[in-house]
């Protein structure tokens, strides 16, 4: 069998050698010609796989090594006869971990106390689940929105996305994008959205581009119906509105999911649906070669400060979110160069802490955030 594997997809090299012949494309070059004879494709959301693609292909399967999936036609695809798999959840930690960092750089910039502060969370998937469990651990009062699950489970410990607007201090999507339907995201966050908030909250787009209308977060900034602005995801990427980036509180290239442990899960998952559906015998596969963070164990000394300060140290010192902020800014035209190029980035426990003059409360919420103490 063949296989065709975009060569920007960390960790999978030598996976399928002995089973498959395999061909590793940058994923523009993977054309309809490339594909013709393959068997199946292992591919990220820059390859988009439609009729065009796939149309007269030997194609059985495609596993996208992402949570996304808009870039897979999948009404094609059924049609056609042809599975197709994701990676849900592969890059959840990355989230939690990006958006716990943002959170402790507006409260040090702004002065906040986390533990007295409302935080909505709209959209409670794999990663929308993980950010509640932080931001609870961190003491935050946790709005949950997300009508799926409602309802599917009930209303017991959902609210509405009215309540939301009223009552958080800090609002986080977390949705997938939907173009149509009763669960539509896209441009959630719209002028309705913004003219009904209540607290001008910060808002954090970390999902999709599109789940945020520009024009209207824009006029959102400029009025104070939001306090700021923290955006991972734009419209149009990778030409994104400059303007907008100005307007940003922090600013990032789409890189909220891009720790090396969401990397390596992602292969991981990708490998094994693979092996599963044409029986490789790879079901028990898994990546190796991770690369190390810089200072894997520190010293963590807690006197004379806070709870939250201390926290906050140890999560600025996984991953500081204001060195990907400033490498953007330097230049918005490398946006797809610094997500190619992006720096070794792994999530809470991959450290250990060295603790000393910490409470065991705060010992605690750092285990439970993930660290080895």
């Amino acid at each position: 069998m063949k296989i065709i594997i975009d060569d920007k997809i960390p960790y999978i090299r030598g996976a399928f050698e002995e089973v498959a012949e395999v061909v590793y494309l940058p994923g523009a070059k993977t054309t309809p010609e490339v594909v013709k004879d393959a068997d199946a494709i292992v591919t990220r959301t820059r390859t988009i796989c439609n009729e065009k693609l796939l149309a007269g292909s030997s194609v059985k399967f495609i596993a996208t090594a992402t949570i996304g999936f808009d870039h897979i036609d999948t009404n094609y695809c059924r049609q056609a006869g042809i599975k197709w798999t994701n990676a849900p959840g592969c890059n959840s930690k990355s989230v939690e971990q990006y958006i716990a960092s943002a959170l402790m750089v507006i409260a040090e910039k702004y002065g906040l106390e986390l533990n007295k502060l409302c935080i909505g969370i709209v959209g409670v998937g794999n990663v929308g689940s993980k950010v509640a469990r932080v931001c609870r651990l961190l003491g935050m009062r946790v709005l949950l929105n997300d009508p799926p699950r409602e309802r599917n489970e009930g209303p017991e410990q959902f609210v509405s996305l009215k309540t939301i607007q009223e009552e958080a201090d800090i609002i986080t999507l977390h949705v997938p994008l939907n173009l149509k339907g009763e669960d539509a995201t896209f441009h959630l966050a719209g002028e309705v959205f913004f003219s009904g908030l209540n607290r001008k909250p910060f808002l954090i787009n970390s999902c999709r581009g599109e789940v945020v209308k520009t024009e209207a977060v824009k006029s959102a900034v400029k009025s104070g119906q939001i306090r700021s602005f923290i955006c991972d995801c734009w419209e149009n990427e990778p030409d994104i509105d400059l303007e907008l980036l100005d307007l940003t509180e922090i600013a990032t290239p789409h890189i909220a999911g891009y720790s090396k442990d969401g990397k390596a899960t992602g292969t991981e998952m990708s490998v094994q649906s693979i092996s599963k559906f044409f029986g490789l015998g790879l079901e028990n596969w898994r990546p190796s070669g991770i690369e190390l963070p810089e200072k894997p164990v520190f010293e963590l000394d807690g006197a004379g400060l806070s709870k939250q300060q201390i926290i906050s140290k140890a999560i600025l010192h996984t991953y500081d979110i204001r060195d990907d902020d400033a490498s953007f800014r330097k230049d918005p035209s490398k946006f797809e160069q610094l997500r190619g190029d992006y720096p070794v980035r792994r999530e809470f426990p991959a450290f250990t802490i060295v603790p000393t003059n910490i409470k065991p409360e705060t010992l605690e919420v750092l285990r439970n955030l993930g660290f080895n103490l």
